[in-house]
């Protein structure tokens, strides 16, 4: 009897207490992985401005995140191949929980929550073949894996989920790396594809680019389902194939979009894109070359903006918001920067809007 009556007190406790959210954590608008000037890493929670509103120490370098939807906890994943996956609390500033991937398997730098929260998809890869799996974590087992779901291509890179909708948005890059390192070792017969997988691992349609050595790395998803894909030409930097595309599930084709003779400045290389404006347009990032350029929601090329080594886009409102490798944090609204922070930090690629 004693021991029922401690268990429902347990459980009574629990109940009782607060769910806590992003607004316990501040109410960050974004999250950004850097390295400081001391060469220590850490995870940033920025307000909408810049402004720091926490930070957590990571134990290397860290390339994207996923944020859950409800509650104030981040997945960090480090650069790939990955040898950590950390949970972190944004409240309480620590670790709450490590993943790690089967054995010959690593982590591929980024991944996504399901709809509600409850499971954690990855993007890993078979390192000795590059086949890609997407691994699955329960959250309310703690994150414990339970399996994993093919990602129907080689070295899958970034995960989106559509909105609404538990249906995967999987950027197979198409590249075999050497294993626990970077090597590229398949670029002849490459073949990168964007895959729609739903969580069962069913492969609802699956788009190629024009060209084989298109290496399909970062993805944008619109409110309306409008995907943009954003590409790193492993080809000759003296030819110029699109580096930005726009598909919507069940198109036959995608739409290519290219910023005439301004495309060459990219130097074959788009580190991140994103949507911004409402979705009515869609940004690439240079770092290679030191240009963000921007599209409208039908390809058409709009106008570019120089920043040297800038990667990091997210929307903000209609504003757009770029980071780069300098510290800075700087917002772009009708084509001109209207007003920025200066860290002392070098921003990683990406930037994980709330």
């Amino acid at each position: 009897m004693t021991d029922r009556r401690r268990f429902l007190g347990t459980l009574l406790a629990a109940s009782a207490m607060p769910r806590l959210s992003w607004a316990d954590a501040g109410s960050p608008a974004f999250l950004a992985a850097a390295r400081e000037r001391n060469g220590a890493y850490a995870l940033f929670g920025l307000t909408a401005r810049g402004e720091d509103l926490f930070r957590v120490p990571l134990p290397g370098r860290g390339h994207a995140g996923a944020a859950h939807p409800e509650r104030p906890e981040a997945v960090v994943f480090a650069r790939r191949p990955g040898t950590y996956a950390l949970v972190l609390s944004c409240v309480g500033g620590h670790v709450r929980h490590r993943l790690a991937a089967p054995e010959g398997r690593a982590f591929n730098g980024h991944g996504a929550f399901s709809l509600g929260g409850d499971r954690l998809y990855t993007s890993e890869v078979i390192a000795e073949t590059g086949e890609g799996r997407i691994g699955l974590w329960d959250r309310n087992a703690g994150y414990r894996r339970v399996g994993d779901i093919p990602s129907h291509g080689i070295g899958p890179h970034e995960i989106r989920r559509m909105p609404g909708s538990e249906l995967l948005v999987v950027a197979n890059g198409g590249i075999h790396t050497q294993p626990g390192g970077r090597e590229k070792l398949n670029i002849p017969t490459m073949a990168p594809n964007l895959s729609y997988v739903a969580p069962d691992g069913t492969l609802r349609q699956q788009i190629a680019p024009a060209h084989h050595m298109q290496s399909i790395r970062h993805v944008s998803i619109s409110a309306t389902g409008l995907v943009a894909f954003a590409m790193q030409w492993q080809g000759d930097l003296l030819e110029t194939p699109p580096l930005l595309g726009l598909h919507r599930l069940g198109d036959a084709a995608p739409v290519w979009a290219q910023a005439g003779e301004r495309h060459f400045a990219m130097k074959g290389y788009v580190g991140s894109v994103s949507f911004f404006a409402r979705d009515s347009r869609v940004a690439i990032s240079s770092p290679w070359g030191g240009r963000v350029q921007i599209f409208d929601a039908k390809g058409r090329y709009l106008e570019e903006l120089r920043r040297t080594d800038v990667c990091g886009l997210a929307a903000e409102g209609r504003a757009l918001v770029v980071t780069d490798g300098l510290g800075t944090f700087a917002t772009v609204e009708h084509g001109r920067f209207t007003g920025h922070t200066k860290a002392p930090r070098s921003w990683d690629h990406h930037i994980v809007p709330l």
